[in-house]
């Protein structure tokens, strides 16, 4: 394809990682996935079971399991371990826009290093949503999950060269270099958030690598009028 403008789409280092225990944060509605959110729409048993049907057939990750997704194939996404559902999720429900290193087509599992840098990498997008429609009243609970990586990432740290894929205000050189990046079987990036100073993330482009994924504490965000919530710990 050709290149992308503003970002030097030579191939970043590559780095031999070894962190355990990265963060990503999920709304707690998704996260206990044996007790289906359909369930308290449901009037009925047989009104349950035509919502699942119509489930079903649009849900991303069942189609991905199937192999009818497009963007990643069955054989990529995993089964029978702990939390394979929550991980498969993370590759098969992309925005439709894409995300930094990801386009609309196929997500990743994205994580930090630290909480810190996963709180304000999820503060940083709540509050954009909230400025659309310009209401800071909200209260919802994440779920933290845990997870370790041992494996050969590229690395953007330190590399200036690759400064336009981290713009805080756009994802168009980022992605263009993920589409490059994707079929040179590259395992994922690492680089610095541009949402807290030193913080790091990681984003993991294959199912089979995101290790030991565990549940870690249960926090709740509330705004009250106002972009910055009140952070507390609800259990953990």
């Amino acid at each position: 394809m050709p290149a992308v403008a503003g970002c030097d789409l030579r191939t970043p280092p590559f780095t031999a990682l070894r962190q355990f225990d990265t963060c990503r944060l999920i709304p707690t509605r998704f996260a206990d996935t044996e007790d289906s959110v359909l369930t308290t729409l449901a009037d009925d048993v047989e009104h349950l079971q035509n919502l699942f049907q119509l489930d079903n057939a649009t849900n991303g990750r069942l189609l991905a399991e199937r192999g009818a997704l497009p963007g990643i194939g069955v054989d990529e996404l995993v089964f029978g371990i702990p939390n394979f559902r929550i991980i498969n999720a993370a590759f098969t429900y992309p925005r439709p826009e894409g995300s930094r290193f990801n386009t609309g087509s196929r997500g990743a599992w994205y994580c930090a290093f630290e909480f810190e840098t996963a709180l304000a990498e999820l503060v940083f997008h709540k509050t954009v949503e909230y400025q659309e429609v310009n209401y800071f009243e909200d209260s919802v609970s994440y779920q933290v999950f845990l997870a370790d990586f041992g494996h050969t990432f590229h690395d953007l740290r330190d590399q200036p060269e690759f400064a336009d894929c981290l713009d805080p205000r756009s994802y168009v050189a980022s992605q263009g270099l993920t589409t490059e990046l994707l079929p040179q079987g590259s395992l994922g990036i690492v680089y610095p958030s541009v949402r807290c100073v030193s913080g790091i993330n990681l984003a993991c482009f294959r199912p089979a690598l995101v290790g030991n994924v565990r549940k870690g504490a249960t926090y709740r965000l509330t705004w009250s009028g106002a972009p910055e919530p009140l952070v507390e710990l609800v259990h953990g």
